[in-house]
């Protein structure tokens, strides 16, 4: 099946089985392993990508799923020049360690200010509620969508 797509802002299309998981064609063919697989199963959290704008398992989304759409990963974030605010803010907080889960946690975080720039500590909670951490613990996670968040706010007002 031929898939075409958005993928990180430019036009992609490629064969692949219409039953292959995005998150295979990802790591695969398409060469963004940014994206982890932790669970495999839609429990994790890791394979968070955005499918117009939404968060998804991409382990969970099959190829066939993604024609005429648009895809956003980790590697769509940042640019060859440096880190988005939001990455930024996780290393300035403290908010990664291992690595697996940050580029889920990330995405949903994106989602999240995308769609409220200033949400709440509740808001934020529940907006990376689907994204297991073993190592870092939520606090400073939350702190640091929290930092990215006041930056933005900061920037738009200066």
């Amino acid at each position: 099946m031929r898939i075409a797509f958005v993928l990180n802002g430019k036009k992609r299309a490629l064969d692949a089985p219409p039953l292959a998981r995005l998150l295979d064609l990802l790591r695969g063919p398409l060469g963004l392993t940014g994206t982890k697989e932790g669970c495999g199963e839609g429990e994790c959290g890791s394979c968070t990508v955005l499918l117009d704008g939404v968060p998804v398992n991409a382990c969970l989304v099959v190829a066939g799923q993604c024609d005429g759409r648009t895809v956003l990963t980790v590697e769509g974030l940042g640019t060859k020049d440096g880190l988005s605010d939001l990455q930024d803010a996780f290393v300035k907080e403290g908010g990664a360690q291992c690595g697996i889960c940050t580029p889920g946690i990330l995405m949903a975080a994106h989602a999240l200010l995308t769609a409220n720039p200033q949400p709440g500590e509740g808001e934020i909670r529940e907006s990376i509620a689907g994204n297991v951490c073993r190592c870092t613990g939520y606090q400073r996670i939350v702190e640091s969508i929290r930092h990215a968040a006041k930056e933005r706010a900061s920037r738009e007002s200066g």
